[in-house]
């Protein structure tokens, strides 16, 4: 879909209540920018359609369904029995949590953090992408964008009224960005670059000469790299931060978040790393817009972040048992997928035969009652595949299989 068509599909109309002719409200021009997000939208017809009996398995969204460690659980309801602990608290969080980052990165990528200058709390990496934006983009300047990729990189550009440059990830490259294209490129009006390593929706994994070769393409051309990394603890045994790379901190921020490597989606607990001044400027943004996390929760996510290598070890044997019948709906399913992709989805390339990823989608769920997701959501780059969730016990996705074949 074209910038201009999707204009056009989202275009926002003007607000008049019936009986007040006087009354005409129009919104901001920004929002003829953006759509409401897809699973959004898409989780409400399902819920209809759950309302008129139709049992719907969601194999969509990447919202884990298993709990945080018993640890983490008792340490939020020991804190919050502490009188003092439900008044506002620190922009920067609690030095616990701060701290707890700080060991967390140098336990799992052998990466050194200042706990005091280079990290700071976030309420969900998907703020973080916004204040990013808002700190470092001017309205009219470029931002390049991963096609397949998360959508909120691009519904954040344009929020912020950048330019969307969107690079192509192909799977004959292993989903990595094309250098050789991206110097072709006119690159002087843009800012910032998104990546994903782990990759979302591919499940591509990066090694440490992608993570060299980003840093050296944004230090030639003053583009900040920004790596949304909360997938790698997922099904993944190379864990890598793109900041390991000697002088990353000087051009990269890294997005990590506990939604997914500690079940605390709902929480809204990440960060991000990157040298001082950019954390400063990131601060400005989000200082005005926020009044701190509660101390409860950031106790608790200090205390997930010490989980052992056993508990993380237990939650990837319950992805990989359900990653088995996963691939099972696939192979039923006629679709081709890389086995070695990494993290909480399968994707997988489509058969001829469907005109489009939405077509599959559609057919699944109408005739079998099994949503999952289509990948022209993550761009024209993925309308060729689908994607399931890992998210769902084991019983539910041996039904959707039953329901498929």
């Amino acid at each position: 879909m074209t910038d201009k068509q999707e204009n056009n599909q989202n275009s926002t109309n003007s607000y008049s209540p019936l009986g007040d002719g006087g009354i005409h409200i129009q919104p901001a021009n920004r929002l003829n920018s953006v759509s409401e997000y897809y699973f959004s939208a898409k989780l409400r017809e399902v819920a209809e359609l759950n309302a008129a009996g139709k049992n719907i398995i969601n194999l969509g969204i990447g919202n884990p369904d298993l709990p945080p460690s018993d640890e983490t659980i008792a340490a939020l309801n020991a804190e919050a029995l502490n009188p003092k602990a439900h008044g506002y608290q620190s922009y920067v969080g609690i030095p616990e949590l701060r701290n707890g980052f700080a060991a967390w990165y140098k336990k799992w990528y052998d990466v050194s953090l200042n706990p005091a200058t280079e990290i700071q709390p976030l309420i969900g990496s998907k703020e973080g992408i916004l204040h990013i934006t808002l700190a470092f983009v001017n309205p009219g300047e470029s931002v390049l964008v991963p096609n397949p990729g998360y959508p909120t990189y691009t519904s954040a550009s344009r929020i912020c009224e950048a330019n969307i440059i969107s690079y192509d990830l192909d799977e004959s490259n292993h989903w990595e960005p094309n250098f050789k294209a991206l110097e072709q490129l006119d690159l002087s009006n843009v800012k910032l670059m998104w990546v994903n390593y782990p990759n979302m929706p591919t499940g591509a994994n990066a090694g440490m000469d992608l993570f060299e070769k980003l840093v050296a393409f944004g230090k030639k051309h003053n583009i900040v790299i920004c790596n949304d990394n909360p997938y790698g603890f997922i099904l993944n045994d190379e864990k890598l931060s793109i900041l390991s790379v000697a002088g990353a901190k000087d051009i990269c921020i890294e997005l990590n978040s506990m939604s997914k490597s500690h079940n605390m989606a709902g929480w809204r607990m990440a960060m991000l790393a990157s040298n001082a001044e950019f954390i400063q400027w990131i601060l400005k943004v989000k200082s005005n817009v926020d009044s701190g996390m509660f101390r409860p929760m950031m106790v608790a996510a200090a205390q997930a972040l010490q989980n052992t290598e056993a508990w993380h070890a237990e939650m990837n044997q319950i992805y990989a048992r359900r990653r088995v019948l996963a691939l099972k709906i696939m192979d039923v399913l006629d679709c081709k997928y890389d086995i070695n992709q990494v993290g909480m989805f399968i994707w997988a390339k489509i058969p001829d035969q469907y005109k489009d990823s939405g077509e599959l989608a559609d057919k699944i769920l109408y005739n079998k009652n099994v949503f999952i997701t289509p990948g022209f959501i993550f761009g024209d780059k993925g309308n060729r595949y689908i994607r399931i969730s890992l998210c769902c016990p084991e019983e539910m996705l041996q039904e959707a299989l039953e329901r498929i074949i």
